[in-house]
């Protein structure tokens, strides 16, 4: 017993002295680079979504669309796609209209994020968020994405939920997350006295914004958050024994930025710009050879993500067709028609 008690300890203290660093997100993995028709008379081919993140939401329409406007229904990640919302004391029709996010050319980096966020002139304090489109899937599995934005699951892709998930490397998603120690923003600052925040999603829904800092110098930057309630010294930590099966793996999710003015600071248009985020982190479980494998014997894992996933897609679909049905109502004439001249056949 007192040697079990002795391995267990070695193995607690051997995983607080290496943290894992991984990139949360990184928006040059992000960019547009495929077409999607929106609509059967779509002819243009700028690229519009992100082949890498394409989702389909159409299997939580409803029966009431026909298959033809069911193909119409993808969105991915594409930077275009992101939504910037403002406080509810800063919505105005001007203000919303001059609010979005955008790819922009970096001669450092290639393409990043940028913001334009139109701030009240008046004094009083507000703020705008940063949000990904849809809620990024934690377990989604892996597949090859057509030019039009139909996914295929891979056969050797996993399920995303025992494996590797679509979202995993940089594209929103780290696993196997225990207590974060750190977060960095990589980000390209004009003098602006805001403050920027970055959103954790973590595995329970509950999401933390971390102060990263002010945006208050020129160039690029890298803003830093050190999480003040990290032990550092494995002797001053409480060493708990978890079951290694059936605990799920933790993770953590990019739930996006908060920019944050303050009504002593200028107001306006403010402008920045966003590379990546990277975490360090320890890690919940340690890689190990095991036996048996535990998942295959018994499957609970996967069932109960797939119960998770399944919710998190309905919530995130539905949120999706009603934007589908809004841009098919959008009016699409941009100036009406000239009155004809009869003037000649008087």
């Amino acid at each position: 017993m007192k040697r079990i008690f002795i391995l267990v300890t070695v193995v607690l203290l051997s995983a607080g002295l290496f943290a894992e660093e991984a990139i949360l997100i990184d928006f040059s993995k992000v960019l547009a680079d495929i077409h999607v028709k929106i609509a059967d008379s779509d002819e243009d081919t700028t690229p519009n979504q992100n082949r890498a993140t394409m989702m389909d939401y159409s299997n939580v329409a409803g029966g009431s669309f026909t298959s033809a406007q069911k193909n119409f229904m993808k969105t991915s990640l594409a930077i275009a796609n992101w939504e910037v919302i403002l406080a509810s004391s800063s919505q105005t029709v001007t203000a919303k209209s001059l609010t979005f996010a955008q790819e922009a050319d970096s001669q450092k980096y290639g393409k990043v994020m940028g913001l334009r966020v139109n701030f009240p002139v008046e004094p009083f304090n507000s703020w705008a968020r940063v949000k990904p489109p849809f809620d990024i899937p934690a377990y989604e599995p892996q597949g090859e994405v057509q030019d039009d934005g139909t996914v295929t699951p891979t056969e050797d892709g996993g399920n995303g939920i025992t494996g590797p998930s679509r979202f995993e490397d940089g594209f929103g998603v780290v696993k196997n997350v225990g207590t974060v120690k750190s977060v960095a923003v990589n980000a390209y600052g004009l003098n602006f006295p805001h403050a920027l925040y970055a959103v954790l999603v973590h595995n329970d829904g509950t999401e933390q914004s971390v102060f990263m800092g002010y945006l208050n110098y020129d160039g690029w930057g890298e803003l830093t958050w050190n999480n003040p309630s990290y032990v550092s010294e494995v002797r001053n930590r409480t060493l708990r024994i978890y079951p290694v099966y059936p605990a799920s793996s933790p993770f953590v999710k990019f739930g996006g930025f908060i920019v944050q003015r303050d009504a002593a600071k200028e107001g306006g248009d403010f402008i920045g710009y966003f590379k990546d985020v990277k975490i360090i982190y320890d890690k919940a479980v340690l890689d190990t050879t095991r036996d048996i494998d535990d998942e295959y014997t018994w499957g609970i894992i996967q069932k109960r993500e797939t119960a998770r996933k399944k919710f998190e897609m309905e919530r995130f679909g539905q949120n999706q067709v009603l934007r589908y049905l809004e841009a098919q109502k959008q009016a699409q004439e941009t100036d009406f028609t000239p009155t004809p001249d009869n003037s000649e056949n008087q």
